[in-house]
């Protein structure tokens, strides 16, 4: 998970059942870049690095949910889950390009801070609504090699009260002093823009290309307690059009700021409201489907660009998996199951419109062994403390549509990617 014109804005008409309108390219384009993958060369499932992966999605939920309590209150339903740990057994470890820099499993830009700009390497990331970079003052190994923020060389830079702090599950934090400065992505700037600059970092992120993480959610998760860039870039006026766009792939990925590019995909966008009491990218009424056929229904689903996989209630999850033929229980303590690599399962979304498809590459992680016949899917079971009728989409969803965040409507869109 860990962890860039002239605009118009369109009022789009929503509905409880699905609402494709029609919506036309307003925005800043920011080309990303695609990062690390939970499939090894040799074509089998990483496991090692999954179960890390999923820790890290634990505990930035986790947090979330401290943020969200500390800010409005939970949902009913969610709760904090204990800190998640890697096991003992395991080695610890504005048309802006985004850049895969693992192979999926985190989508990156470039951004800058400061008079004059300071770069960093970003992911942009629609699971969290906090701004962190490393910051000058960091001098362990995790922050070797990264970017790094000196606010004595900002003219615009202002330190505020208070300290931003994040705990990751090999017992280190994120942590460090609170700034506000001039933030730009792909040439949108916005001033006064609050962010962290960090002291300590996590070895979660020592071996991570990026240098930190730019979240795109709801205020109401923020741990700093202040809008997020996307929302300062839009009261500021800075985009008129108050909704982004992202497309994930191998190559071509973008986020587009203040509209959507419509020329990564086809026809209209079906839009879905959400949850808005969640602070998440959380729209309601979903169903599972596998080979054509319902799964699981009636339940909410978190579209989250910091999450490389899909991830349900374990009970959820294993009804899923009991409609795929062949499927079997992979590893019980992280929700992983295993599938036939030679008949692999037609899976599907729906929200009351559309089924979008998750292609059969998509949902395969890998062998589970060398010349293994069974994969490993993309799917696990897992408690997030998000609650029992929540699923959190990742990555492994997102690069099969082109997907819009409206704050304006307060909903989520899917379009068919060309």
């Amino acid at each position: 998970m860990f962890c860039k014109s002239t605009l118009v804005t369109v009022a789009l008409a929503l509905m409880a059942a699905a609402s494709p309108v029609a919506q036309p390219e307003t925005g800043i384009r920011v080309p990303l870049e695609k990062r690390s993958t939970l499939t090894k060369a040799d074509g089998t499932f990483d496991h090692a690095k999954a179960v890390k992966h999923s820790v890290k999605t634990q505990n930035k939920y986790r947090q979330n949910l401290i943020n969200l309590e500390r800010n409005r209150g939970l949902p009913a339903g969610a709760e904090i889950r204990p800190l998640a740990t890697v096991p003992d057994t395991l080695e610890k470890r504005q048309k802006e390009a985004l850049t895969d820099e693992e192979d999926d499993l985190e989508w990156a830009g470039t951004i800058s801070i400061g008079t004059p700009a300071q770069s960093f390497v970003i992911d942009f990331d629609t699971g969290s609504a906090d701004l962190w970079v490393p910051s000058s003052s960091c001098t362990s190994s995790n922050c070797s090699g990264k970017h790094k923020y000196k606010a004595s060389s900002s003219s615009t830079s202002v330190k505020k009260s208070g300290t931003f702090s994040i705990e990751y599950g090999d017992g280190s934090t994120c942590s460090g002093p609170i700034y506000t400065d001039v933030v730009s992505v792909a040439g949108v700037s916005v001033t006064g823009q609050y962010f962290s600059a960090v002291t300590t970092l996590s070895s979660d992120f020592a071996g991570d290309p990026a240098d930190g993480i730019l979240g795109m959610a709801y205020p109401a998760i923020s741990n700093l307690g202040e809008p997020p860039y996307f929302n300062t870039a839009y009261s500021q006026s800075k985009v008129t059009g108050d909704l982004f766009g992202f497309k994930l792939a191998s190559s071509g990925s973008e986020l587009y700021l203040g509209g959507t590019d419509t020329s990564l995909y086809s026809g209209s966008i079906e839009y879905h409201s959400i949850d808005t009491s969640t602070g998440f990218w959380q729209p309601t009424g979903a169903k599972a489907l596998v080979n054509g056929a319902t799964a699981v229904s009636g339940f909410e689903t978190v579209i989250d660009s910091g999450t490389t996989i899909m991830y349900g209630p374990p009970s959820a999850v294993q009804t899923f998996y009991s409609k795929v033929p062949g499927s079997a229980l992979y590893d019980s303590t992280n929700g992983y199951y295993s599938y036939p690599c030679s008949s692999p399962p037609t899976v599907a979304f729906s929200w009351g419109g559309k089924s979008w498809t998750v292609s059969s590459a998509n949902f395969n992680l890998g062998q589970t062994s060398s010349g293994s016949s069974q994969c490993v899917g993309a799917l696990a079971g897992q408690d997030l403390g998000l609650g029992s009728n929540v699923w959190l989409l990742g990555d492994s969803f997102m690069k099969n549509v082109y997907t819009v965040f409206s704050f304006a409507q307060n909903a989520v869109g899917f379009a068919t990617l060309v």
